[in-house]
């Protein structure tokens, strides 16, 4: 079978075609922090494709789990700041590592509660989903409101992170580079799980036949619930990152996001994580490309993009039907 190496050369032509029109060192600039911002997005994306793609769960509420792993930001970096504060790497590192842990172990644990309360009763079934999910953020926006109060609250970034460097005359944050290291991180990990162990063979060929796979004796639930559990842990997750990004956490974080979450998911390709992944860089590039070039019309570039990429390929960049 031809491979379609068309969605693979998007990346590539759009940093191209965005260099003539602007000096080198602000593209260095622009498309780094595009990078960044695309990895933040495909953090707190990932999760949505892999739930939505793999259990046909459509779930509005992914973005309360971004919510809350931005305000256990806020908690644990607070209470670290002896850590972020000191002249180390090593100690800064440390407690943005804490706050990610943190994050993706208590998000995950919710998850698994929401599953089993809420989304368990109405699988298969999208509008009764998309109902009780968008209720489910609501609740859990004024939940984040009673535990950590209404005002917006600082998320100060570990004392090295704040700096920046120069590559090629351009001046490079160096939170961008973490962002950028992590999210490389994580999809490669996903990749990997998904396609080169025992765990992901069996997800993918219960999408594809659940009873075919439970005749063999395996409990695809389970695996639907661990796949459930990943993806609000990776929300968590984006939240952090997103968080110590903007230096400013409020209740409706998640809300904001969600839109840019939902676009990444759709120019991506449904249950694709490689999809996800050029999808949230993609985006992550326009949005710096469009608002030095003409700041103007930023505000609807991702919209635009979106439109774009569904007049072109309509299932989206990668429609497959696993990762």
């Amino acid at each position: 079978m031809k491979r379609d190496w068309a969605p693979a050369l998007v990346l590539p032509v759009l940093a191209l075609l965005a260099l003539p029109v602007m000096s080198l060192p602000t593209w260095i600039t622009l498309t780094i922090a595009g990078a960044a911002m695309g990895m933040m997005l495909f953090l707190m994306a990932s999760g949505l494709t892999l739930i939505f793609g793999l259990m046909d769960v459509l779930n509005f509420a992914h973005g309360a789990f971004i919510t809350l792993g931005a305000y256990l930001a806020v908690t644990v970096i607070g209470q670290l700041a002896g850590w972020t504060t000191a002249d180390s790497w090593l100690l800064n590192l440390l407690a943005l590592a804490a706050a990610v842990v943190a994050a993706a172990m208590v998000c995950g644990a919710v998850g698994w509660a929401f599953e089993r309360v809420i989304i368990r009763r109405v699988y298969g079934a999208h509008l009764q989903q998309i109902l009780i999910t968008v209720g489910g953020m609501i609740v859990a926006e004024q939940l984040v409101v009673v535990i950590w109060g209404a005002e917006p609250l600082q998320v100060p970034k570990p004392a090295m992170l704040r700096g920046s460097f120069v590559l090629g005359g351009a001046a490079i944050e160096t939170y961008r580079m973490v962002a950028v290291a992590l999210g490389l991180l994580v999809y490669a990990t996903m990749h990997a799980v998904l396609n080169r162990t025992r765990i992901g063979l069996l997800v993918r060929a219960g999408v594809e036949n659940r009873e075919m796979v439970e005749a063999l004796g395996f409990r695809i639930r389970r695996l639907f619930v661990g796949v459930f559990i990943a993806g609000c842990a990776l929300a968590g997750i984006g939240g952090v990152m997103w968080a110590a990004y903007q230096e400013l956490v409020t209740a409706a974080i998640g809300a904001d996001m969600t839109i840019l979450v939902f676009i990444v998911v759709i120019i991506g390709g449904l249950g694709s994580v490689t999809g996800c992944f050029v999808g949230a860089v993609l985006v992550g590039l326009v949005a710096n490309y469009v608002g030095f070039l003409a700041p103007t019309v930023a505000l609807g570039s991702n919209i635009a993009l979106m439109v774009l990429v569904l007049l072109w390929r309509p299932r989206g960049l990668f429609p497959v039907a696993g990762p």
